[in-house]
């Protein structure tokens, strides 16, 4: 505060009447309060979310945990600020209850520092939250679910405790009650108080722990809404599908910043046009002159960035602004993922880029692996000469994926699919929205429809649907999307009645040549496995062993047979696809979308694949459900009956 310039001590009565006002017309209210107070609720709704920053001690962190809430106000609790803080809430609670019948607050405040408040390193303390509600007749339920769910809380790893008191107020002990009993009798409002074990902190710096804050502060968010939603289904007028749809709807300006920098920065370069060798057939020319016995030396493109100012700019992103948890975890993740890629593009065909490939895909892990080894052994070869299968070139491929792209064009004129044949990629990459063909690519006839399910049906219906979302993320990709969006890809094959017994030795084949190279061994090692025992041609074991070699080593090709795996157990447990298509997503990010969708922030994918349409592919997709269906069950030559 500048010196000579009075603190403002109250709300003014025209302030108080204009936020109600607003709140009667349904509107949103966002507020600057004395002393860094805040009001923000979202829309009407039947509850509001309090902390009072105590007047003698230093209270940090412990405002955050409401600061992610719809409706909720941060105000100082010194006396001087009592009566104008109290009117105020008295006349929101008036006008809303008025709307719902009934009203519920509940105030947050930092149990003491110290014992069982905030050790979470000692294994013998369990910090314990303690439910403040004396006079809650009525919110037996409510208070049932509040504890039920608190008790879920985990902090490092360790279990909390739940205290409810009955007798004692339901605000902090240093400071006046908002409104009297009479008062919340009068205008049918509930008092709830949870006083919150300070694990977030240092007890004696007052020093914020983050990674702790973070966690705490989603789990603490479920638990508010879980409680807002069992009140207002069993004590107001509301009916609300999902405790989800009483989260924000309304997006601060700081998530629009943090989505739109953080896709700025992504979009700077194409992580795997860089690590695509544009040499890959004459590399497989020298290799091959070399009688399979020299490694072959790719090229990749230069690299169109300065990869540490990128990170710079990264890191210079303030996402401790977004007050949402959950989208606070998101960005994060994403930050993090964008610095490991850079990282790798920095470190393309030095040693240490395949630890940062493990770290940024994972390594073969032994069940994945022996998945692999049974498929390769049971699946069963293609023993048909070349000369008797059917094949399409580039030309004829890009014709076809034109018209895939016309057809959901059609449908939805934003779908701005390109098509290019080049001889600078190996084979097909989907790369900003475009497909790009290898010049020189011949594939079966048998294989266009799969693969335009995979590329354009998947890669591409979800780049653009993401486009449509408010949230650059989503075309871009949340963090580790590839293996749920692989995955899907691969499943469209199988629905499209595509997946062949080929295709399946290849992908079990690059969990393989993935393996191998973790393990130690050289490219010609890895080669020769594939050739000699699990019989791949010369220039199939080349392609897949260059994939998993190529700028270092590149772990990311195991995540097709992962992800297949990881759908199928998506699909038992009753997963819907709808939500798949929103965007590019990892399988943890599909509640966060599906809560997103409650909260009105997102929209249901406006386009489909074609394939959905087709009855064919929705019985395909009921037995995997009904039938339990394995990854071998997929391939048509080994489950002939399902053709």
């Amino acid at each position: 505060m500048a010196k000579g310039k009075p603190a403002r001590s109250k709300i003014s009565t025209k302030l108080i009447a204009e936020i109600c006002d607003r709140l009667a017309h349904n509107k949103q209210v966002r507020r600057t309060l004395p002393q860094k107070g805040r009001l923000h609720i979202d829309r009407q709704l039947p509850f509001l979310c309090v902390y009072r920053r105590p007047t003698n001690r230093e209270d940090a962190g412990t405002h955050r945990l409401v600061k992610g809430e719809a409706s909720y106000l941060v105000a100082p609790g010194d006396e001087q600020f009592y009566d104008s803080t109290s009117d105020l809430v008295r006349k929101v609670v008036a006008t809303l209850s008025q709307e719902f019948g009934a009203f519920l607050i509940i105030e947050v405040w930092a149990a003491p520092d110290g014992g069982k408040a905030n050790d979470p390193a000692v294994p013998t303390v369990s910090p314990t939250f303690t439910i403040h509600a004396p006079n809650a007749s009525g919110l037996g339920r409510t208070i049932e679910a509040l504890e039920k769910r608190l008790l879920r809380i985990k902090i490092l790893k360790q279990a909390v405790e739940v205290a409810v008191d009955r007798q004692s107020n339901s605000h902090p002990t240093d400071m006046k009650p908002l409104l009297s009993l009479a008062e919340a009798r009068e205008l049918n409002c509930s008092l709830i108080g949870i006083s919150v074990p300070p694990v977030y902190r240092h007890a004696k710096k007052q020093q914020e722990f983050p990674q702790i804050m973070r966690a705490l502060g989603r789990s603490f968010a479920i638990a508010l809404r879980q409680t807002f939603y069992e009140f207002t289904r069993s004590r107001t007028i509301h009916r609300p599908p999902h405790y989800h749809a009483l989260g924000r709807k309304a997006v601060v300006k700081a998530v629009w910043d943090v989505d739109r920098r953080l896709a700025g920065v992504g979009n700077q370069f194409d992580y795997l046009l860089q690590l695509t060798p544009v040499n890959a057939t004459d590399a497989f020319e020298q290799f091959r002159q070399s009688d399979f016995e020299r490694v072959p030396e790719f090229h990749y493109r230069p690299l169109p960035v300065d990869t540490g100012l990128l990170k710079r700019q990264l890191y210079s992103i303030p996402i401790e602004r977004v007050e949402d948890p959950a989208l606070e975890r998101v960005f994060l993740e994403k930050q993090e993922e964008l610095e490991m890629k850079l990282s790798m593009l920095r470190d393309r065909d030095t040693s240490r880029f395949l630890h940062e490939s493990l770290q940024l895909f994972g390594g073969v892990k032994d069940d994945l692996l022996e998945l692999a080894v049974n498929l390769l052994e049971k699946v069963p070869r293609n023993h048909k000469p070349a000369t008797d299968v059917k094949e399409v070139d580039a030309a004829q491929f890009a014709a076809r994926a034109e018209a895939e792209i016309d057809y959901y064009r059609s449908n939805f004129p934003q779908f701005a699919g390109k098509v290019r044949v080049t001889g600078d990629v190996a084979n097909l990459i989907v790369s900003r929205g475009s497909l790009l063909i290898a010049k020189q690519m011949k594939v079966p006839e048998t294989r266009v429809e799969p693969l335009l399910a995979h590329e354009i049906g998947t890669h591409l219906l979800t780049f653009y649907n993401g486009k449509l979302q408010p949230f650059q993320q989503l075309y871009s990709g949340l963090a580790g999307y590839e293996e749920l969006q692989e995955g899907l890809a691969v499943l469209s094959e199988y629905l499209v009645g595509g997946l062949s017994s080929a295709r399946m030795r290849q992908l079990a084949a690059r969990v393989v040549a993935a393996r191998y190279l973790t393990d130690g061994a050289s490219f010609i090692e890895t080669f020769r496995v594939l050739t000699q025992t699990f019989e791949f041609s010369h220039q199939a074991a080349y392609t897949i062993t260059m994939r998993i070699y190529r700028g270092g080593g590149l772990t990311k090709d195991a995540i097709y047979l992962r992800g297949l795996r990881g759908m199928l157990r998506y699909i038992q447990k009753g997963g819907d696809l709808s939500p798949l298509y929103v965007g590019k997503m990892a399988e943890k990010h599909i509640p966060l979308i599906q809560e997103l969708q409650y909260r009105n922030v997102l929209a249901a994918a406006p386009l489909r694949p074609r394939f959905l349409e087709n009855a064919r592919a929705q019985q395909r997709l009921a037995e995997i459900r009904t039938e339990k269906l394995s990854v071998l069950d997929l391939v048509a030559e080994a489950r002939p009956h399902a053709f």
